[in-house]
């Protein structure tokens, strides 16, 4: 039965006659059909968020419940996909109707007819479970895409067949308790629901993003949480992009959520030229992009990054380390605010809906890693990174505070440190990470055992230097004591030589926990001999002027291939510091 519409107001429609339907169904609006969400229900009226443009729509449309909520298809063919929020295929849309999306498209999200090669790993006879793996497709070639059997479904293989099949064709048979279920690659599901797991797992080990301040000072955990709060300019969208490309995850799923569509464009036309340093295969044959962009319809922008989840958590499912990166939650919750600023509702601090916190978290907790489903002991993991824009900087604003309460590693963003040309700009004043302890047995006995040592060298050194930077500016920098003037020049190297990275340099932009350790011990064998040094009146223009300080403002560009090299500079560093040390000596 189809009900009509009774109000038209922007993305929001109402319409009556609608009792039999149920909340976040998916309805077919107008003669047009356009998609939307049944979003509130009171008696047989229900509020509908349209996620195409509402223009020429009247009153006394015909409304139509498809009876399912809306849903993501899951199969072979995601891997290389650019879709819209609700997972329409852009590049196919593009083919077939133009540059802009047609109202009322109604299109596969999936390609239907493209043939998979399916190899089956389980025989008839074979007693399955849910998430266990049926067999797998090459999707590309780096990732292996693993065919699970439904969520639900339990019992004895009837028949399996190998060979090329399309995603809607029966792949296998299986007797369950309830009779024979035919089984495809393609499932659907539902974007709010969370998949189901057997367990949710402590985060142990760090996700290495080849960003020298993330990993080493404000790192984040496998099945982690951050937030990279900042104001316009501080470089958000860089920041995710340098962990979209780089960080040791198998699967990258990137939501562009209300972001401006160069910066799309920017990712659109990166991402097939860069090379995965791992498998030397272009980037996007790992990488799933979700494009909303700010002029796309607003009820859209709500549903993308439950889109982007979902996705991220079907790879999940298949025992692969998953990162998601929303770009950005401000965008995203706006697009909360608007909605319900149309359905009337009682409005929390700013404008924003009292659950805006809830919705935050209800994403976020969606993460982490977890033992799967399945009889295998598989464990995957979704690491979930996004930007927050606050207005004007001010991260009192709902959206950061909100986002701050359920996040454990917090990149903050210096719009200072921006102007000072500082990329990238996490203020290691303010960020932190809570991960730190719980990672330390990792790093001591994955990376060194002093490597913990480290990262607090470095973290004392710059809170010594915040301390000086108050006294330099009331009395100068040669007030200070040669001791307190050697910090502050440490401080700098760590800032300058280590903190600061050049996402654009073709070294320069990934480093390796091996030359992160390298590095910051180059930096602390100076520290020490050049203490030393002082300790003995050796001059500290004389400490400062030295060649080996140059060589360590330069081991940035050393290339993975030739660590061996800080071992040279270490021995330079120690040679040239005791050569001084010895004429200091000598001339007390």
């Amino acid at each position: 039965m189809a009900g009509k519409i009774i109000k038209v107001s922007g993305p929001l429609i109402i319409a009556e006659g609608m009792q039999d339907s149920k909340m976040y169904d998916v309805v077919r609006i107008g003669k047009d059909k356009l998609v939307g969400e049944i979003i509130e229900l009171r008696g047989d009226k229900a509020s509908i968020q349209v996620y195409e443009e509402t223009g020429g729509l009247g009153v006394g449309e015909e409304v139509v419940s498809t009876g399912y909520p809306l849903s993501v298809e899951l199969a072979p063919g995601l891997i290389e996909g650019i879709f819209d929020g609700i997972q329409r295929p852009l590049t196919t849309i593009v083919a077939r109707y133009g540059d802009r999306i047609s109202r009322g498209i109604e299109i596969d999200n999936l390609d239907h007819d493209k043939l998979w090669g399916f190899k089956p790993l389980k025989k008839v006879g074979d007693q399955v479970h849910s998430g266990d793996i049926l067999g797998v497709v090459e999707e590309t070639m780096i990732v292996e895409h693993r065919i699970l059997v439904p969520y639900g479904i339990e019992g004895e293989i009837l028949s399996i067949s190998s060979g090329n099949h399309t995603i809607v064709d029966v792949i296998a048979e299986i007797q369950t308790a309830h009779g024979v279920e035919k089984v495809c690659m393609l499932q659907r599901w539902p974007v709010r629901k969370g998949r189901p797991y057997l367990e949710k797992l402590s985060p142990s080990s760090p996700m290495v993003t080849g960003q020298r301040v993330m990993d080493t000072l404000f790192p984040i955990a496998r099945g982690g949480v951050a937030a990279v709060p900042g104001p316009f300019g501080s470089g958000k969208t860089v920041v995710q992009h340098q962990i979209a490309k780089w960080a040791d995850a198998d699967i990258i799923v990137y939501v562009g959520c209300g972001e401006r569509g160069n910066e799309m464009t920017d990712v659109l036309n990166e991402f097939p030229e860069l090379i995965d340093p791992k498998t030397k295969a272009p980037l996007m044959k790992r990488t799933v992009l979700i494009a909303n962009t700010s002029d796309m319809p607003v009820a859209a922008r709500e549903a993308s990054i439950y889109t982007g989840i979902t996705i991220a958590e079907y790879f999940r499912d298949m025992g692969y380390n998953v990162a998601i990166m929303a770009d950005s939650t401000s965008r995203w919750a706006e697009a909360l605010r608007e909605m319900s600023g149309r359905l009337e509702e009682m409005p929390g601090e700013e404008g924003y809906p009292a659950y805006l916190s809830s919705r935050l978290a209800e994403y976020y907790e969606r993460a982490g890693i977890v033992k799967l489903l399945g009889s295998d002991n598989r464990m995957g993991s979704i690491t979930a990174i996004g930007a927050v824009s606050p207005p004007g900087g001010d991260l009192s604003e709902p959206v950061s505070q909100a986002t701050l309460r359920i996040v454990k590693v917090f990149w903050g963003l210096s719009a200072s440190l921006a102007y000072r040309r500082h990329f990238p700009a996490i203020d290691w004043m303010v960020s932190y990470s809570l991960y730190v302890d719980r990672m330390k047995e990792w790093y001591s006995d994955n990376i060194a055992t002093n490597f913990n040592d480290l990262r607090l060298f470095a973290s004392t050194i710059l809170q010594e230097e915040a301390e000086l930077d108050e006294v330099v500016r009331l009395v100068g920098m040669d007030a200070l004591s040669p001791q307190d003037r050697l910090t502050m020049e440490i401080a700098k190297i760590v800032r300058e030589d280590y903190l600061h990275q050049n996402a654009f340099h073709e070294i320069d932009t990934y480093t390796s926990l091996d030359k992160q350790y390298k590095m910051l011990s180059l930096i602390k064998t100076y520290h020490d001999e050049a203490k030393s040094a002082v300790d003995n009146y050796v001059d500290i223009e004389d400490i400062l002027s030295l060649p080996c300080k140059e060589q360590i403002g330069r081991a940035k560009y050393i290339e993975e291939s030739n660590l061996a090299e800080f071992d040279t500079i270490n021995e330079n560093i120690v040679r040239e510091l005791n050569t001084l040390k010895d004429g200091g000596i000598d001339n007390d």
